[in-house]
């Protein structure tokens, strides 16, 4: 039996609002609906995932989940909660972008099952030959400005010290026109989102009304917060990102793993398809024992598998052991392959051989030239408080001198700061 995909919306705590009438309307069978995703780069980040697993559930549920790329609306930005105007894209850099998103989406999505396969589709395709005149013939005369301007995402731009341009003041209204074309040409009833893009959505529904005397619905979902007020997604190098290129295996597995414990009971709802038993039970063992972490465990298991491969996922678990259990004597019998597959996922700083080959010292070296520190003086105190180790070897001298032959294969050299911060030297 599919499960109802308002219900497992609620127990899971994501909904936050929908407009009367949007359960019967799923009631009654397949439904279409549809989220955008935002092409601005070419990789989505963790804070797409809701979202994606938004889509995900709907189509489990037995509808059938559209997912728009803004080839178009990425020219022009979205301003809900932004304090300033994006740097507009061009075409060629919005393609590659959307390659990069279908790719990551089909990891969750399924492409290919009948009747409710997934789709992607671009607003650029029933933009490109849409000229200004007929826009603002068809589509600018249905909503008015009164109603536009009352809208917070205008509101909060226009009484702020930035600002709106006309270019952005206009995205609702082509956000609208989008769900008005898939209405028409897809049957889709449906649009959903996070709960900062409501105004744009019910601007949609609102836009299919008064030109077509039409019905569509509007769903939203909470936005995911930190438990400590802090933004989701965020780390101190930045976004947390579904590409392995940007963000590798092993960093985006130590996100989930490294999650509070109040954010894994929330988090585990959000981002995996683990049923209600099955987090209840974690939940008993989360308790009972908390240092073992059994729910960030399930967690950064389940969305690196999904997101990566169990590949990946195994050699997480490899990297975290090594670096947070081996000793001196464990790297001493590495080679320059192990160093690169086991340690190859963790910040890594790239130097010439000519840096180190006549040697340098520990100082100079983690912070001039690999900055491990940002400053000479936090590394010298690191150091004498025995809080700094080159391939786990301890050392407590800041005048100690690197040259080659500390490095693995005189390639790699391992420094540990702290109980939990490892970064990688490779000479090139």
């Amino acid at each position: 039996m599919k499960p109802n995909f308002i219900e497992e919306l609620k127990w899971r705590g994501i909904l936050h609002d929908m407009m009367p009438g949007t359960e019967e309307e799923l009631a009654k069978g397949m439904a279409t609906g549809y989220i955008g995703f935002d092409p601005t780069a070419d990789s989505l980040h963790v804070g797409s995932l809701a979202q994606i697993m938004t889509l995900l559930r709907f189509q489990l549920a037995g509808h059938k989940p559209l997912a728009l790329v803004g080839g178009a609306t990425g020219m022009v930005g979205d301003p809900s909660g932004k304090s300033a105007e994006r740097n507009l894209l061009d075409s060629d850099t919005l393609n590659k972008n959307i390659e990069g998103i279908k790719k990551q989406l089909s990891h969750f999505l399924d492409f290919d099952c009948g009747a409710n396969s997934a789709e992607l589709v671009n607003n650029y395709d029933w933009f490109k030959n849409f000229s200004f005149l007929d826009f603002i013939r068809d589509a600018g005369k249905h909503i008015t400005v009164n109603y536009m301007m009352a809208k917070d995402s205008v509101k909060n731009r226009i009484t702020g010290e930035t600002g709106m341009s006309f270019t952005e003041f206009s995205y609702q209204l082509i956000q609208g026109y989008d769900f008005y074309h898939l209405w028409k040409e897809k049957n889709c009833k449906l649009q959903m989102g996070g709960s900062d893009q409501w105004g744009n959505i019910t601007t949609g529904t609102e836009f299919i009304r008064r030109k077509a005397s039409g019905e569509a619905f509007a769903l939203t979902t909470q936005l995911i917060k930190k438990s400590d007020g802090t933004k989701f997604g965020k780390t101190e190098g930045g976004n947390v990102w579904l590409d392995r290129e940007k963000t590798s295996p092993y960093k985006f597995y130590q996100f989930w793993l490294n999650v509070s414990d109040e954010d894994s009971k929330s988090y585990i709802r959000i981002f995996t398809l683990l049923n209600k038993q099955e987090i209840e039970e974690l939940e008993t063992k989360q308790q009972a024992a908390p240092h073992e972490r059994h729910l960030q465990k399930a967690l950064a298991k389940d969305i690196t598998i999904r997101v990566h491969s169990e590949a990946d996922y195994l050699q997480a678990i490899e990297t975290s052991e090594f670096l947070f259990k081996s000793k001196a004597e464990d790297v001493s019998k590495l080679d320059v392959n192990s160093f690169e597959r086991m340690l190859g996922g963790i910040d890594t700083f790239e130097l010439s051989k000519t840096d180190v080959a006549s040697g340098i010292n520990m100082i100079d070296l983690l912070v001039e030239k690999a900055p491990v520190f940002t400053g000479k003086g936090k590394a010298r105190e690191m150091v004498v408080a025995n809080a700094v180790s080159l391939n786990k070897q301890k050392t407590t001298d800041v005048n100690t001198l690197i040259n080659l032959s500390h490095f693995t294969g005189e390639k790699y050299l391992l420094v540990s700061k702290g109980k939990k911060e490892n970064y990688l030297i490779k000479l090139i």
